[in-house]
């Protein structure tokens, strides 16, 4: 697809013009209901269709396709970063009112970095055209490692900081309290970060981890660095609110990682057969339509069956108390 910088520039104002007025209706502190979250999600959602819908008219139906496989993968993976973020706001005691605050700042800071990720990986694609080999084969390992990791019976559950954050916490040092939503605070003649300027930075920092394998994924289904920058902005905007509306559901998707996994390996084979072609081998590509639909399909069937296993577990743990609560009261008598 053949942008202009016109466009380029447009398209860009036109974000930061939603991410004005996303932070003016959300400058005040407070807790986000249900009913909030769910609205802004389905405006970010709605927002990112008719992006897609724009992209169909005026550039045909391959760009449209490349967006949609790419926005809704970007998203999927995305959801897997609330995990942390949920980790991130425990360890740092975020409270309640001030938590859309981190996130929407959070993710503006992932928002500018995977930028930098995506110009760098159009650049070197650009230059080397067997990187889609070593993209193919790091998704590849991704997804076995998304599998060794979601059948592991131990998981770990607490967050640690990474060198960067650490650096910056011993270079400025940090208050002992929060301070409203101020970044920054005189205290004891020094000038010194709030924890809320280390919680923001380290939910965007984090992202940048994610974004080592989601970046690379969506280089897998379209090149075009238009396409890629797009899809990752509406994927990551509308993260804040999604947040809030499925913060609560995120133990039930039992199965996320196994639905991830089979995605980013699906995306690794098609990138090695892509660079096979582009070598001149005869294999077969796989379409973006195929891909759309395999996504789509694994994502159905990953909730479906989460759900169901949630349920069954929810059930047989009321079970076992009915039961426990029976033996306690024979035991009474």
């Amino acid at each position: 697809m053949d942008v202009s910088p016109t466009l380029w520039v447009l398209t860009i104002v036109g974000l930061c013009a939603l991410i004005a007025i996303d932070f003016f209706i959300g400058r005040k502190p407070h807790d986000v209901s249900i009913k909030e979250a769910g609205i802004w999600t389905g405006v970010w959602i709605a927002l990112a269709a008719l992006f897609g819908l724009g992209l169909l008219l005026f550039g045909g139906g391959q760009p449209a396709g490349e967006f949609f496989a790419g926005f809704i993968t970007e998203k999927s993976l995305s959801v897997d970063n609330l995990f942390v973020f949920v980790l991130i706001m425990a360890k740092f005691a975020v409270p309640s009112q001030y938590q859309q605050r981190v996130l929407l700042v959070g993710v503006l800071i992932a928002l500018v970095l995977r930028a930098i990720f995506i110009a760098a990986g159009a650049a070197i694609i650009a230059s080397f055209s067997w990187v889609f080999y070593i993209f193919g084969a790091f998704l590849i390992w991704t997804a076995w490692k998304l599998i060794q990791e979601a059948r592991a019976e131990e998981q770990d559950e607490e967050y640690e900081e990474n060198k960067l954050l650490k650096a910056a916490e011993r270079r400025f040092g940090v208050a002992d309290r929060y301070h409203g939503t101020k970044l920054w605070i005189e205290q004891n003649g020094k000038r010194v970060m709030t924890p809320m300027l280390v919680v923001m930075l380290a939910i965007g920092t984090t992202d940048v981890l994610f974004a080592l394998d989601s970046i690379p994924a969506i280089f897998g289904l379209t090149q075009d660095p238009y396409i890629v920058f797009t899809a990752n902005a509406f994927a990551l905007m509308g993260l804040r609110q999604l947040y809030f509306l499925i913060g609560g559901l995120l133990k039930k998707l039992v199965h996320l990682s196994y639905g991830l996994s089979i995605i980013l390996g699906f995306i690794g084979v098609k990138l090695v057969l892509h660079a096979l072609h582009e070598s001149g081998v005869h294999v077969p590509e796989i379409s973006i339509p195929v891909s759309l639909g395999v996504i789509c399909s694994v994502l159905i069937v990953t909730t479906i069956t989460s759900l169901r296993a949630s349920r069954k577990q929810a059930e047989a743990e009321a079970a076992a108390g009915r039961g426990d609560g029976t033996m306690k009261d024979n035991i009474d008598v």
